[in-house]
């Protein structure tokens, strides 16, 4: 599984160009779920996202995190995260996992992620439309792949 992370002040998600949610200051994360990804991806791949301290403390060091601050989430499935762009121009997703494992896993690590603290969790709608506003604070935005982790 692959994760963009994004520091934001605000971002909001307009779903099927009518329900919009939006959350304050926290995260921007997009998921994007992979062939052969499991249950355990998912679980630390949250984790690891809920608890990553990019926001500065008092000596404007990154050593809090989102939970800590009581930061929101806005978590956005994004199958284009496992685009293949080695070959010609047009991305290829054949590694991008295809429902019903997607969809397992994407609000696996919906669930797992509301369990870190975060003052609230929002999220889009798997397969929808969206449009996605930000404000990125920094700007800081990180990439994180449990397939990368796991080559070492």
């Amino acid at each position: 599984m692959k994760a963009v992370i994004q520091r934001v002040r605000s971002a909001s998600v307009v779903i099927d160009g009518s329900e919009t949610r939006a959350i304050g200051p926290g995260l921007l994360v997009l998921v994007g779920v992979a062939v052969g990804d499991t249950e355990a991806d998912a679980r630390l791949l949250a984790r690891k996202c809920a608890e990553v301290r990019i926001f500065e403390d008092a000596q404007g060091k990154m050593n809090l995190s989102a939970p800590e601050l009581g930061y929101e989430a806005l978590v956005i499935s994004n199958f284009t995260l496992q685009a293949d762009t080695k070959k010609g121009r047009r991305p290829g997703f054949d590694r991008a996992a295809k429902p019903p494992l997607a969809v397992d896993l994407y609000r696996l690590f919906v669930d797992c992620i509301g369990g870190y603290g975060l003052a609230s969790v929002k999220t889009g709608e798997f397969g929808a439309d969206m449009q996605i506003t930000l404000l990125n604070d920094g700007p800081v935005t990180l990439v994180m792949d449990t397939e990368e982790w796991r080559r070492g």
